[in-house]
């Protein structure tokens, strides 16, 4: 007898509710306290979603992030000033035909990274505190942030490609042996980037960054090994 597995890859559509208590809590209009329980309150349908719809893992459908790897960028600093295109650029399709983004021109790591807060400890505590069925915790591959290290803007702070990521690694093991401690069966980590390597466009911008396609996917691959390795009691998915 086969057994079918399935969940969501994570995110989930952001309630209109939400979205305009973000602009209120920017805007001053909104207490913390109150956009607290309005973004709880999200996370708790999207939950009820997912269990509604018979899944056996869910996720609190990153209902507290701008972006599935956004929750980087809000619990380290260093990164410099950036807004949501960061996340976005390249080439979207739809019905109306190709919208394209360009990465903002001078992004780039700017001070060494300093880790203020857990990245996605509290997401998961919530979530494991509202469900039965097995949390899922998504986290970032770390060379997809090599999208923060510009050979122009970033070179004060690391002087490379390499050694920018290793601190990106060390805060990542740190997260996955944390969610490990709080009860973590499940982590996932989020590595697109290694599909956009099969665009020439996209390629050739990692490549500007020092690293061969070869070495991003045999380098990439041992920083994604070094953030699971000696994790006991955890199974890790790919998000590609």
């Amino acid at each position: 007898m086969i057994k079918l597995h399935a969940d969501i890859v994570g995110s989930l559509l952001r309630p209109p509710e939400l979205l305009k208590a973000q602009q209120d809590l920017a805007g001053g209009r909104l207490s913390a306290s109150e956009f607290a329980a309005i973004e709880n309150h999200a996370v708790d349908e999207a939950i009820e979603l997912q269990e509604n719809a018979g899944l056996e893992i869910v996720t609190d459908g990153e209902m507290r992030r701008q972006s599935f790897q956004s929750q980087m960028t809000s619990a380290v600093s260093g990164f410099g000033e950036f807004d949501l295109d960061v996340f976005l650029w390249g080439d979207w399709h739809d019905e109306r035909g190709v919208h394209r983004k360009r990465r903002p021109r001078r992004l780039g790591v700017v001070e060494r990274l300093q880790r203020r807060r857990h990245l996605s400890a509290d997401e998961f505590f919530y979530l494991r505190t509202k469900t039965s069925r097995i949390p899922k915790i998504t986290i970032p591959s770390p060379s997809l942030w090599a999208n923060f290290w510009s050979p122009r803007y970033s070179r004060h702070a690391y002087p490379t490609l390499d050694a920018f990521l290793a601190d990106i690694v060390a805060i990542l093991r740190e997260e996955v042996v944390e969610l490990a401690r709080r009860g973590a069966a499940y982590i996932q980590i989020d590595a697109p980037h290694y599909g956009l390597l099969l665009d020439p466009r996209t390629r050739s911008f990692y490549e500007r960054l020092g690293w061969s396609l070869d070495q991003w996917l045999a380098l990439g691959s041992e920083l994604d090994n070094s953030i699971m390795e000696g994790v006991p009691d955890v199974t890790f998915g790919f998000h590609l």
